[in-house]
């Protein structure tokens, strides 16, 4: 594969070459040939399903764990997501884009992660799998909610420190989703 990085900060996304790719002028994106293909999650099960050789494990033929699957990456867009990608925006990311910084939205921001924290470690989490949905193996779920929330690194040790401190079962997932995909 070929990477090609879009500057955010500089609207390289919204760009008409950009948008032939996306019109909805977003990242991801991928190109396979001539298809072209939008949205983290639909990227996720293409490339398991198109390239031979991707461990079942990622996205299971079994019907019922790929139901499960895509419950899971279904919730993280209405739950997850609405705590970290604001609170990220609104601490860190907001000024690169000619935005000040909202420290009341932050706020509110952090309340929704931190109960989607909660729900990951009592919900997805419970059991005694390494991984999401009780699995001992990694799937694209754990892929999709881990990069979600290690947007946290953006923040400085104190904060991540104050928002995963009261989640050890995140904390070790994240770990162990880190490690089952190391080097990349």
């Amino acid at each position: 594969f070929e990477e090609v990085k879009v500057t955010l900060s500089k609207f390289e996304h919204l760009t008409p070459e950009f948008k032939e790719i996306n019109p909805m002028g977003k990242v991801p994106v991928i190109v396979d040939g001539r298809f072209k293909l939008f949205e983290s999650h639909a990227i996720l099960i293409y490339i398991s399903c198109a390239f031979p050789g991707v461990a079942d494990h990622w996205y299971p033929a079994d019907l019922f764990r790929r139901a499960k699957i895509h419950s899971v990456l279904d919730w993280h867009h209405s739950n997850l997501r609405s705590g970290a990608a604001p609170l990220i925006f609104n601490t860190v990311l907001a000024p690169l884009f000619g935005r000040p910084l909202n420290p009341q939205a932050a706020a509110e921001a952090e309340k929704l992660l931190s109960k989607s924290l909660s729900k990951i470690e009592s919900f997805w989490l419970k059991g005694n799998g390494k991984y999401l949905l009780g699995g001992l193996k990694p799937s694209i779920a754990d892929l999709s909610l881990v990069c979600e929330i290690m947007e946290l690194e953006l923040l400085d040790e104190k904060d991540r420190s104050r928002i995963l401190g009261p989640h050890p079962k995140v904390r070790e997932w994240i770990e162990n989703t880190r490690n089952a995909t190391n080097p990349h």
